[in-house]
């Protein structure tokens, strides 16, 4: 015959029958319970001590001394819990490798009969096989947890299988939840999956409890982990804490968990797509229709009037536009001092040099060095310039524009005939680069042989009318600039006049007449 545990109303109905006058014979018939078992009940009460009231109704104290005192009598032990006994090293052994119904085999390889329930039993109360699970109350509103799973694949118009994740998204308190399927599970699907999240929920959560993915977790750690700074940037910009779960521990987010195998039977299952559109047209309608009106087990409410009720209230304001993911890059500053960033051009300030960091979006290119913003530039085509003359070494900004107002300025501050010959150098005000390297020439020059001599050169060459810095330079290698500055005279016999003194009119061709 099995074994049925007696329950304590079964125990007092036979202390109230005994009170009432009703023999051994009647309480057992009424009861239901062997005569040995009432029998061993009322010994033992008697045995204890416990004064049973007129109405035979014993209290829970009462009960307990009973109960207590028929449990210590129980001293026998049976053969299989003896075996389980003298194995009990090997047990523990095998348990941390194997469960109970292949230890059962093992066993009974060695010619040890041990019946599953006896070995469970056995190893919940003597090993500790199994630790305890403790129920935690549920947190406060405003956290989203957040999870990836393989919904399936579907066959799109062409034919061709297309394999389909999706990004969970769970209230954990309400157990309202979000679907957003995707091809791949990179950082653009995190972006996407959440930027829709918050359009369906109706703003940002406070706190998004995501999985430890690469995407989100640079590297896992229970107490410090460190984020991928794009996350932790769009965490910043849409106002909400990241509070990772720890590695291979599923029950940190066990709500979206359990909601995996939900949304792929119930959602994904049995339906039949073509695109990856249609797929999640289809998961919106599923939440808000059919998953939010359900009946949840545990909080046997409607999650979405739930949801209105408490995570709801906790929500921030939901984005009015899409976020602009940022992209990172490492760059060496060269010679020119530009980098090229997205197939384009920029400048940098002249006095950054080796590496540098760039953060590119939509609208704007900003340029780092050692976690310090070094320039801002607007975002420029492909294959365009964005070239700020302020970033030029001193004395080269109008170089990048082209113009020679700085260079002009410089040859004044050296004389000013000099910068009057430099601005003869370079009369047009769209200036060619051959015109600004004119100019350059002639500054050189200043620093080669002295302002001074530069100076004379200059006059002497305004004189002759002579706009050519070569010529100016082939004067001080000869040393010409030092002569005295002849002027133009008419011929006559007081003087002797050079070639090169006369005027252009002596060399005049004059055709004689026939």
């Amino acid at each position: 015959m099995s074994y049925r545990e007696v329950s304590m109303v079964e125990i007092r109905e036979v202390f109230r029958l005994r009170a009432s006058g009703h023999g051994l014979k009647s309480i057992v018939r009424l009861v239901g319970l062997s005569r040995n078992t009432v029998r061993r009940y009322l010994d033992a009460a008697d045995a204890a001590g416990v004064v049973v009231p007129a109405d035979g109704l014993l209290d829970d104290e009462a009960l307990a001394v009973v109960v207590a005192s028929i449990q210590s009598r129980r001293g026998n032990v049976g053969a299989a819990r003896l075996a389980c006994r003298e194995r009990r090293e090997q047990i523990a052994a095998w348990a941390r490798e194997c469960d109970a119904p292949k230890i059962c085999r093992l066993l009974e390889r060695e010619g040890v009969l041990v019946p599953l329930r006896t070995l469970q039993r056995f190893m919940k109360e003597e090993l500790g096989a199994k630790r305890d699970t403790v129920r935690l109350r549920d947190p406060k509103p405003g956290i989203l947890e957040f999870d990836f799973m393989t919904l399936g694949t579907f066959a799109d118009w062409a034919g061709k299988a297309i394999k389909v994740h999706a990004a969970v998204m769970t209230a954990s308190v309400s157990r309202h939840q979000f679907v957003w399927p995707c091809l791949t599970q990179t950082r653009d699907d995190v972006i996407d999956a959440l930027e829709a999240a918050w359009g369906f929920f109706g703003g940002v959560f406070p706190v998004v409890l995501p999985d430890n993915l690469k995407a989100v977790v640079a590297e896992a750690d229970a107490v410090n982990p460190r984020f991928n700074p794009w996350f932790l940037e769009y965490a910043q910009a849409r106002g909400f804490e990241i509070e990772p779960a720890r590695i291979r521990k599923p029950k940190d987010k066990a709500k979206v968990e359990r909601q995996v195998r939900y949304v792929r039977k119930d959602f994904f299952g049995g339906e039949s797509f073509r695109s990856l559109e249609e797929v999640r047209a289809a998961a919106v309608r599923w939440c808000r229709d059919v998953a939010g009106l359900r009946e949840h087990n545990t909080t046997h409410r409607q999650p979405a009037d739930h949801f209105l009720e408490t995570d709801a209230l906790v929500l921030g304001p939901e984005p009015e536009t899409s976020y602009d993911t940022p992209i990172w890059t490492e760059h060496t500053v060269g010679r020119d001092h530009a980098v090229t960033v997205q197939k384009a051009l920029y400048s940098v300030p002249y006095e950054v040099v080796g590496k540098v960091r760039v953060r590119t979006d939509r609208t704007t290119v900003k340029i780092y060095q050692r976690r310090q913003i070094v320039k801002v530039h607007p975002r420029v085509p492909t294959g365009e310039k964005q070239l700020d003359p302020r970033d030029a070494p001193p004395g080269r900004a109008d170089v990048v524009d082209r113009t020679a107002t700085s260079l002009f300025e410089r040859a004044d501050e050296h004389s000013g005939i000099i910068g009057v010959y430099a601005r003869k150098l370079a009369p047009d005000p769209e200036l060619r680069i051959a015109d600004i390297r004119k100019v350059w020439r002639l500054l050189s020059a200043c620093q080669t042989y002295g302002p001074s001599a530069v100076g004379e050169a200059c006059s002497r060459a305004l004189e002759l009318d002579v706009i050519d810095v070569k010529r100016i330079e082939g004067m001080l290698e000869k040393g010409l600039e030092r002569r005295e500055v002849v002027t133009v005279r008419a011929p006559g016999r007081q003087g002797k006049v050079y070639t090169f003194e006369r005027p252009p009119s002596a060399f005049a061709m004059q055709r004689e007449d026939p």
